[in-house]
């Protein structure tokens, strides 16, 4: 995956606000995490969620179980630091996701927008969805959002990978069923336009 020094770089040379995935609320995100039905208690994690604002937005919401992880210190100091007094109320992991040892079972809803895409070796793809499958409940909802066929080829100065729903879907196989999947066009601070692809998908229950 990419190096963590290369995110540290990025965190500490850009206010979160500046960065090209920035939104102000991540109002898709938030309305698929809703619709899943998951409990205010229920076991949510923020996968990539660094700086993102959706904590803030979870926790208006009453969701009381939030679990943030993100490669870079960087990035999760400038969350913590927003949220003040509430950051106590999120648990926050500093891991690259292909290597993290995450506990099994554990979560009602995976959330990731903006970090699959970057994987762009088989190895780190396969790593990603084996913890996944072992982190998220049988059941348990996975939303996943990555740019869409149409979307830049870079991000950040690295190259990602470009996809259809069903080819998303495909990464993940057989023991997640896809419910729904959802364009977005994100407009980033800059004003230039993305398109993203999101897809939300159910684990197994076995």
């Amino acid at each position: 995956m990419q190096s963590k020094q290369h995110w540290e770089k990025v965190y500490e040379t850009k206010s979160a606000d500046a960065v090209s995935w920035f939104q102000p609320h991540a109002d898709l995100s938030l309305d698929m995490i809703k619709a899943t039905g998951a409990g205010r208690d229920s076991g949510i994690i923020d996968v990539g969620g660094g700086a993102s604002t959706l904590a803030d937005d979870l926790l208006a919401e009453g969701y009381a179980d939030l679990t943030v992880l993100d490669l870079s210190a960087a990035a999760l100091s400038a969350a913590r630091q927003r949220l003040g007094a509430q950051e106590s109320k999120v648990r926050w992991i500093e891991a690259d996701i292909v290597e993290a040892d995450l506990p099994e079972n554990r979560y009602d809803v995976w959330h990731d927008r903006a970090v699959f895409h970057f994987l762009t070796s088989p190895e780190q793809r396969e790593a990603y969805v084996r913890t996944v499958f072992q982190s998220v409940k049988p059941g348990g909802h996975v939303i996943v959002a990555t740019f869409a066929e149409d979307g830049p080829e870079k991000c950040s100065g690295l190259p990602v990978m470009r996809y259809r729903p069903d080819e998303l879907h495909g990464e993940f196989g057989e023991a997640f069923a896809l419910l729904k999947h959802q364009k977005e066009e994100h407009r980033t601070p800059s004003g230039s336009v993305q398109q993203f692809v999101y897809c939300y998908c159910r684990r197994a229950n076995s």
